[in-house]
């Protein structure tokens, strides 16, 4: 695989840099780099500096919901910094009201709490649930349950509610008051939840994906969430939804809750709500809203840029009819994996997702990682994502076309063809 990985790297024309290369660089070596360096987009498309144009699939990891240097976006953005571009939160910010307005009128919350990044919306929803602990249910020390192979960022906290141990190597000691069940296991939820309950009340909250993005692309069951809800009511404890890669429209429907056929008390969102500009959100019911002044702060969260970003976001998915967009090219897109899963039944064991939000799951003895494929997909001028070592995302711009979709599975049949 080294040899195909390679091969396709030299076929763009790059290299793998050097150690003197990367020791040179000024940037912290924290990332795991394609050797490409992106100048210049445009919808699902993307330029690197050596003029070689790929599919973009990646869309920022489930950020860029417009695509590239959208027109709508680039027109309201400048027009935004002609007029202000942060203030901080000392004062009203008319644009900050107007979205978490749209929001609140379009989802089951009532209230919203602005931020710079999924991270940081996943840390106010555990102060949140700690406070509604201590507050609500007389806890002393409050535990938050989530789920094994989940992912809710990189901040202490939110890494230590992330159920994946390779997270919090190095990093320990971990943030106490978490524990964690099998997602889509309703007999370790509830195993979970009696260890914690059978004294007394310890648990503050569930927080949870609707679709586990980074896990491996693993779809909520219907039957497990509504079980949960119902634990949750019968407890008064918080269930809290992480958002962040499912929300906004990727999945065809405004909010994953709404695939589930529930409604949580508090959810969070960042990623595509900001369309590539950094913005994170936490929104909850009035009956979950216990922060008071001083609580809780952000320097950054809920400027006017940021703000007339989620705006233009929210105001184009409804004007452009996005979601049923989603919903139709996300069918198209499933269809033809299910149809390459057959075509390569030595590489893969089957497909999953929602809408835009679609994996392949490699088999347990297949040659190849999903990191290496993804590498190799650049010979076919083509930018994939992986999720874990053995699923092969996909998170394009939610505007992508039906023939861009088409390109998607063409590009990719021919990478598992060379990889073949």
């Amino acid at each position: 695989m080294t040899g195909l990985v390679d091969t396709a790297l030299q076929a763009v024309g790059v290299s793998k840099p050097s150690a003197q290369a990367a020791s040179a660089s000024a940037v912290m070596n924290t990332y795991s780099r394609f050797p490409l360096t992106l100048v210049r987009g445009k919808g699902c498309w993307v330029w690197d500096d050596q003029g070689n144009r790929y599919l973009d699939a990646v869309a920022g990891i489930a950020t860029d919901t417009l695509g590239h240097s959208d027109r709508v976006m680039r027109r309201s953005l400048h027009r935004q910094l002609r007029r202000i571009q942060h203030v901080s939160n000392l004062y009203r910010i008319p644009e900050q009201e107007e979205l978490a307005s749209w929001l609140v009128h379009n989802s089951c919350a009532d209230s919203a709490f602005f931020c710079s990044s999924g991270a940081e919306a996943n840390e106010a929803a555990i102060k949140l649930a700690r406070k509604h602990g201590h507050h609500r249910r007389d806890i002393e020390r409050p535990v938050i349950l989530t789920a094994a192979a989940s992912f809710h960022g990189r901040t202490l906290a939110a890494v230590t509610a992330t159920g994946q141990p390779k997270y919090h190597k190095g990093f320990e000691p971990v943030v106490e008051g978490f524990d964690y069940f099998t997602y889509n296991d309703i007999d370790s939820f509830e195993a979970a939840l009696q260890k914690h309950e059978a004294d007394g009340p310890k648990v503050a909250a569930v927080l949870i994906e609707p679709l586990q993005g980074e896990g491996g692309v693993n779809p909520g069951d219907r039957t497990f969430f509504q079980t949960i809800r119902e634990r949750c009511s019968e407890r008064n404890i918080l269930l809290i939804l992480d958002e962040v890669q499912v929300g906004m429209g990727r999945s065809g429907r405004l909010w994953g809750y709404q695939q589930l056929g529930i409604e949580p008390d508090a959810f969070t969102l960042a990623k595509g709500l900001g369309g590539g500009h950094a913005i994170g959100a936490l929104l909850v019911k009035a009956e979950a809203d216990l922060f008071q002044p001083g609580d809780h702060a952000s320097t950054f969260g809920g400027n006017p840029f940021a703000c007339r970003a989620g705006l233009t976001v929210a105001r184009e998915i409804e004007r452009r009819g996005l979601l049923q967009h989603v919903e139709q090219r996300g069918a198209q897109l499933q269809q033809g994996l299910e149809l390459l899963v057959e075509r390569y039944p030595n590489l893969f064991e089957g497909s999953r997702g929602w809408g835009l939000l679609q994996g392949l799951v490699l088999r347990d003895n297949s040659d190849f990682t999903a990191p290496q494929l993804a590498a190799a997909a650049i010979d076919q001028r083509l930018l994939l994502v992986a999720a874990g070592p053995r699923v092969l995302r996909m998170v394009p711009p939610l505007v992508m076309t039906r023939r861009e979709v088409q390109q998607l599975l063409e590009r990719l049949d021919a990478t598992f063809a060379n990889a073949g």
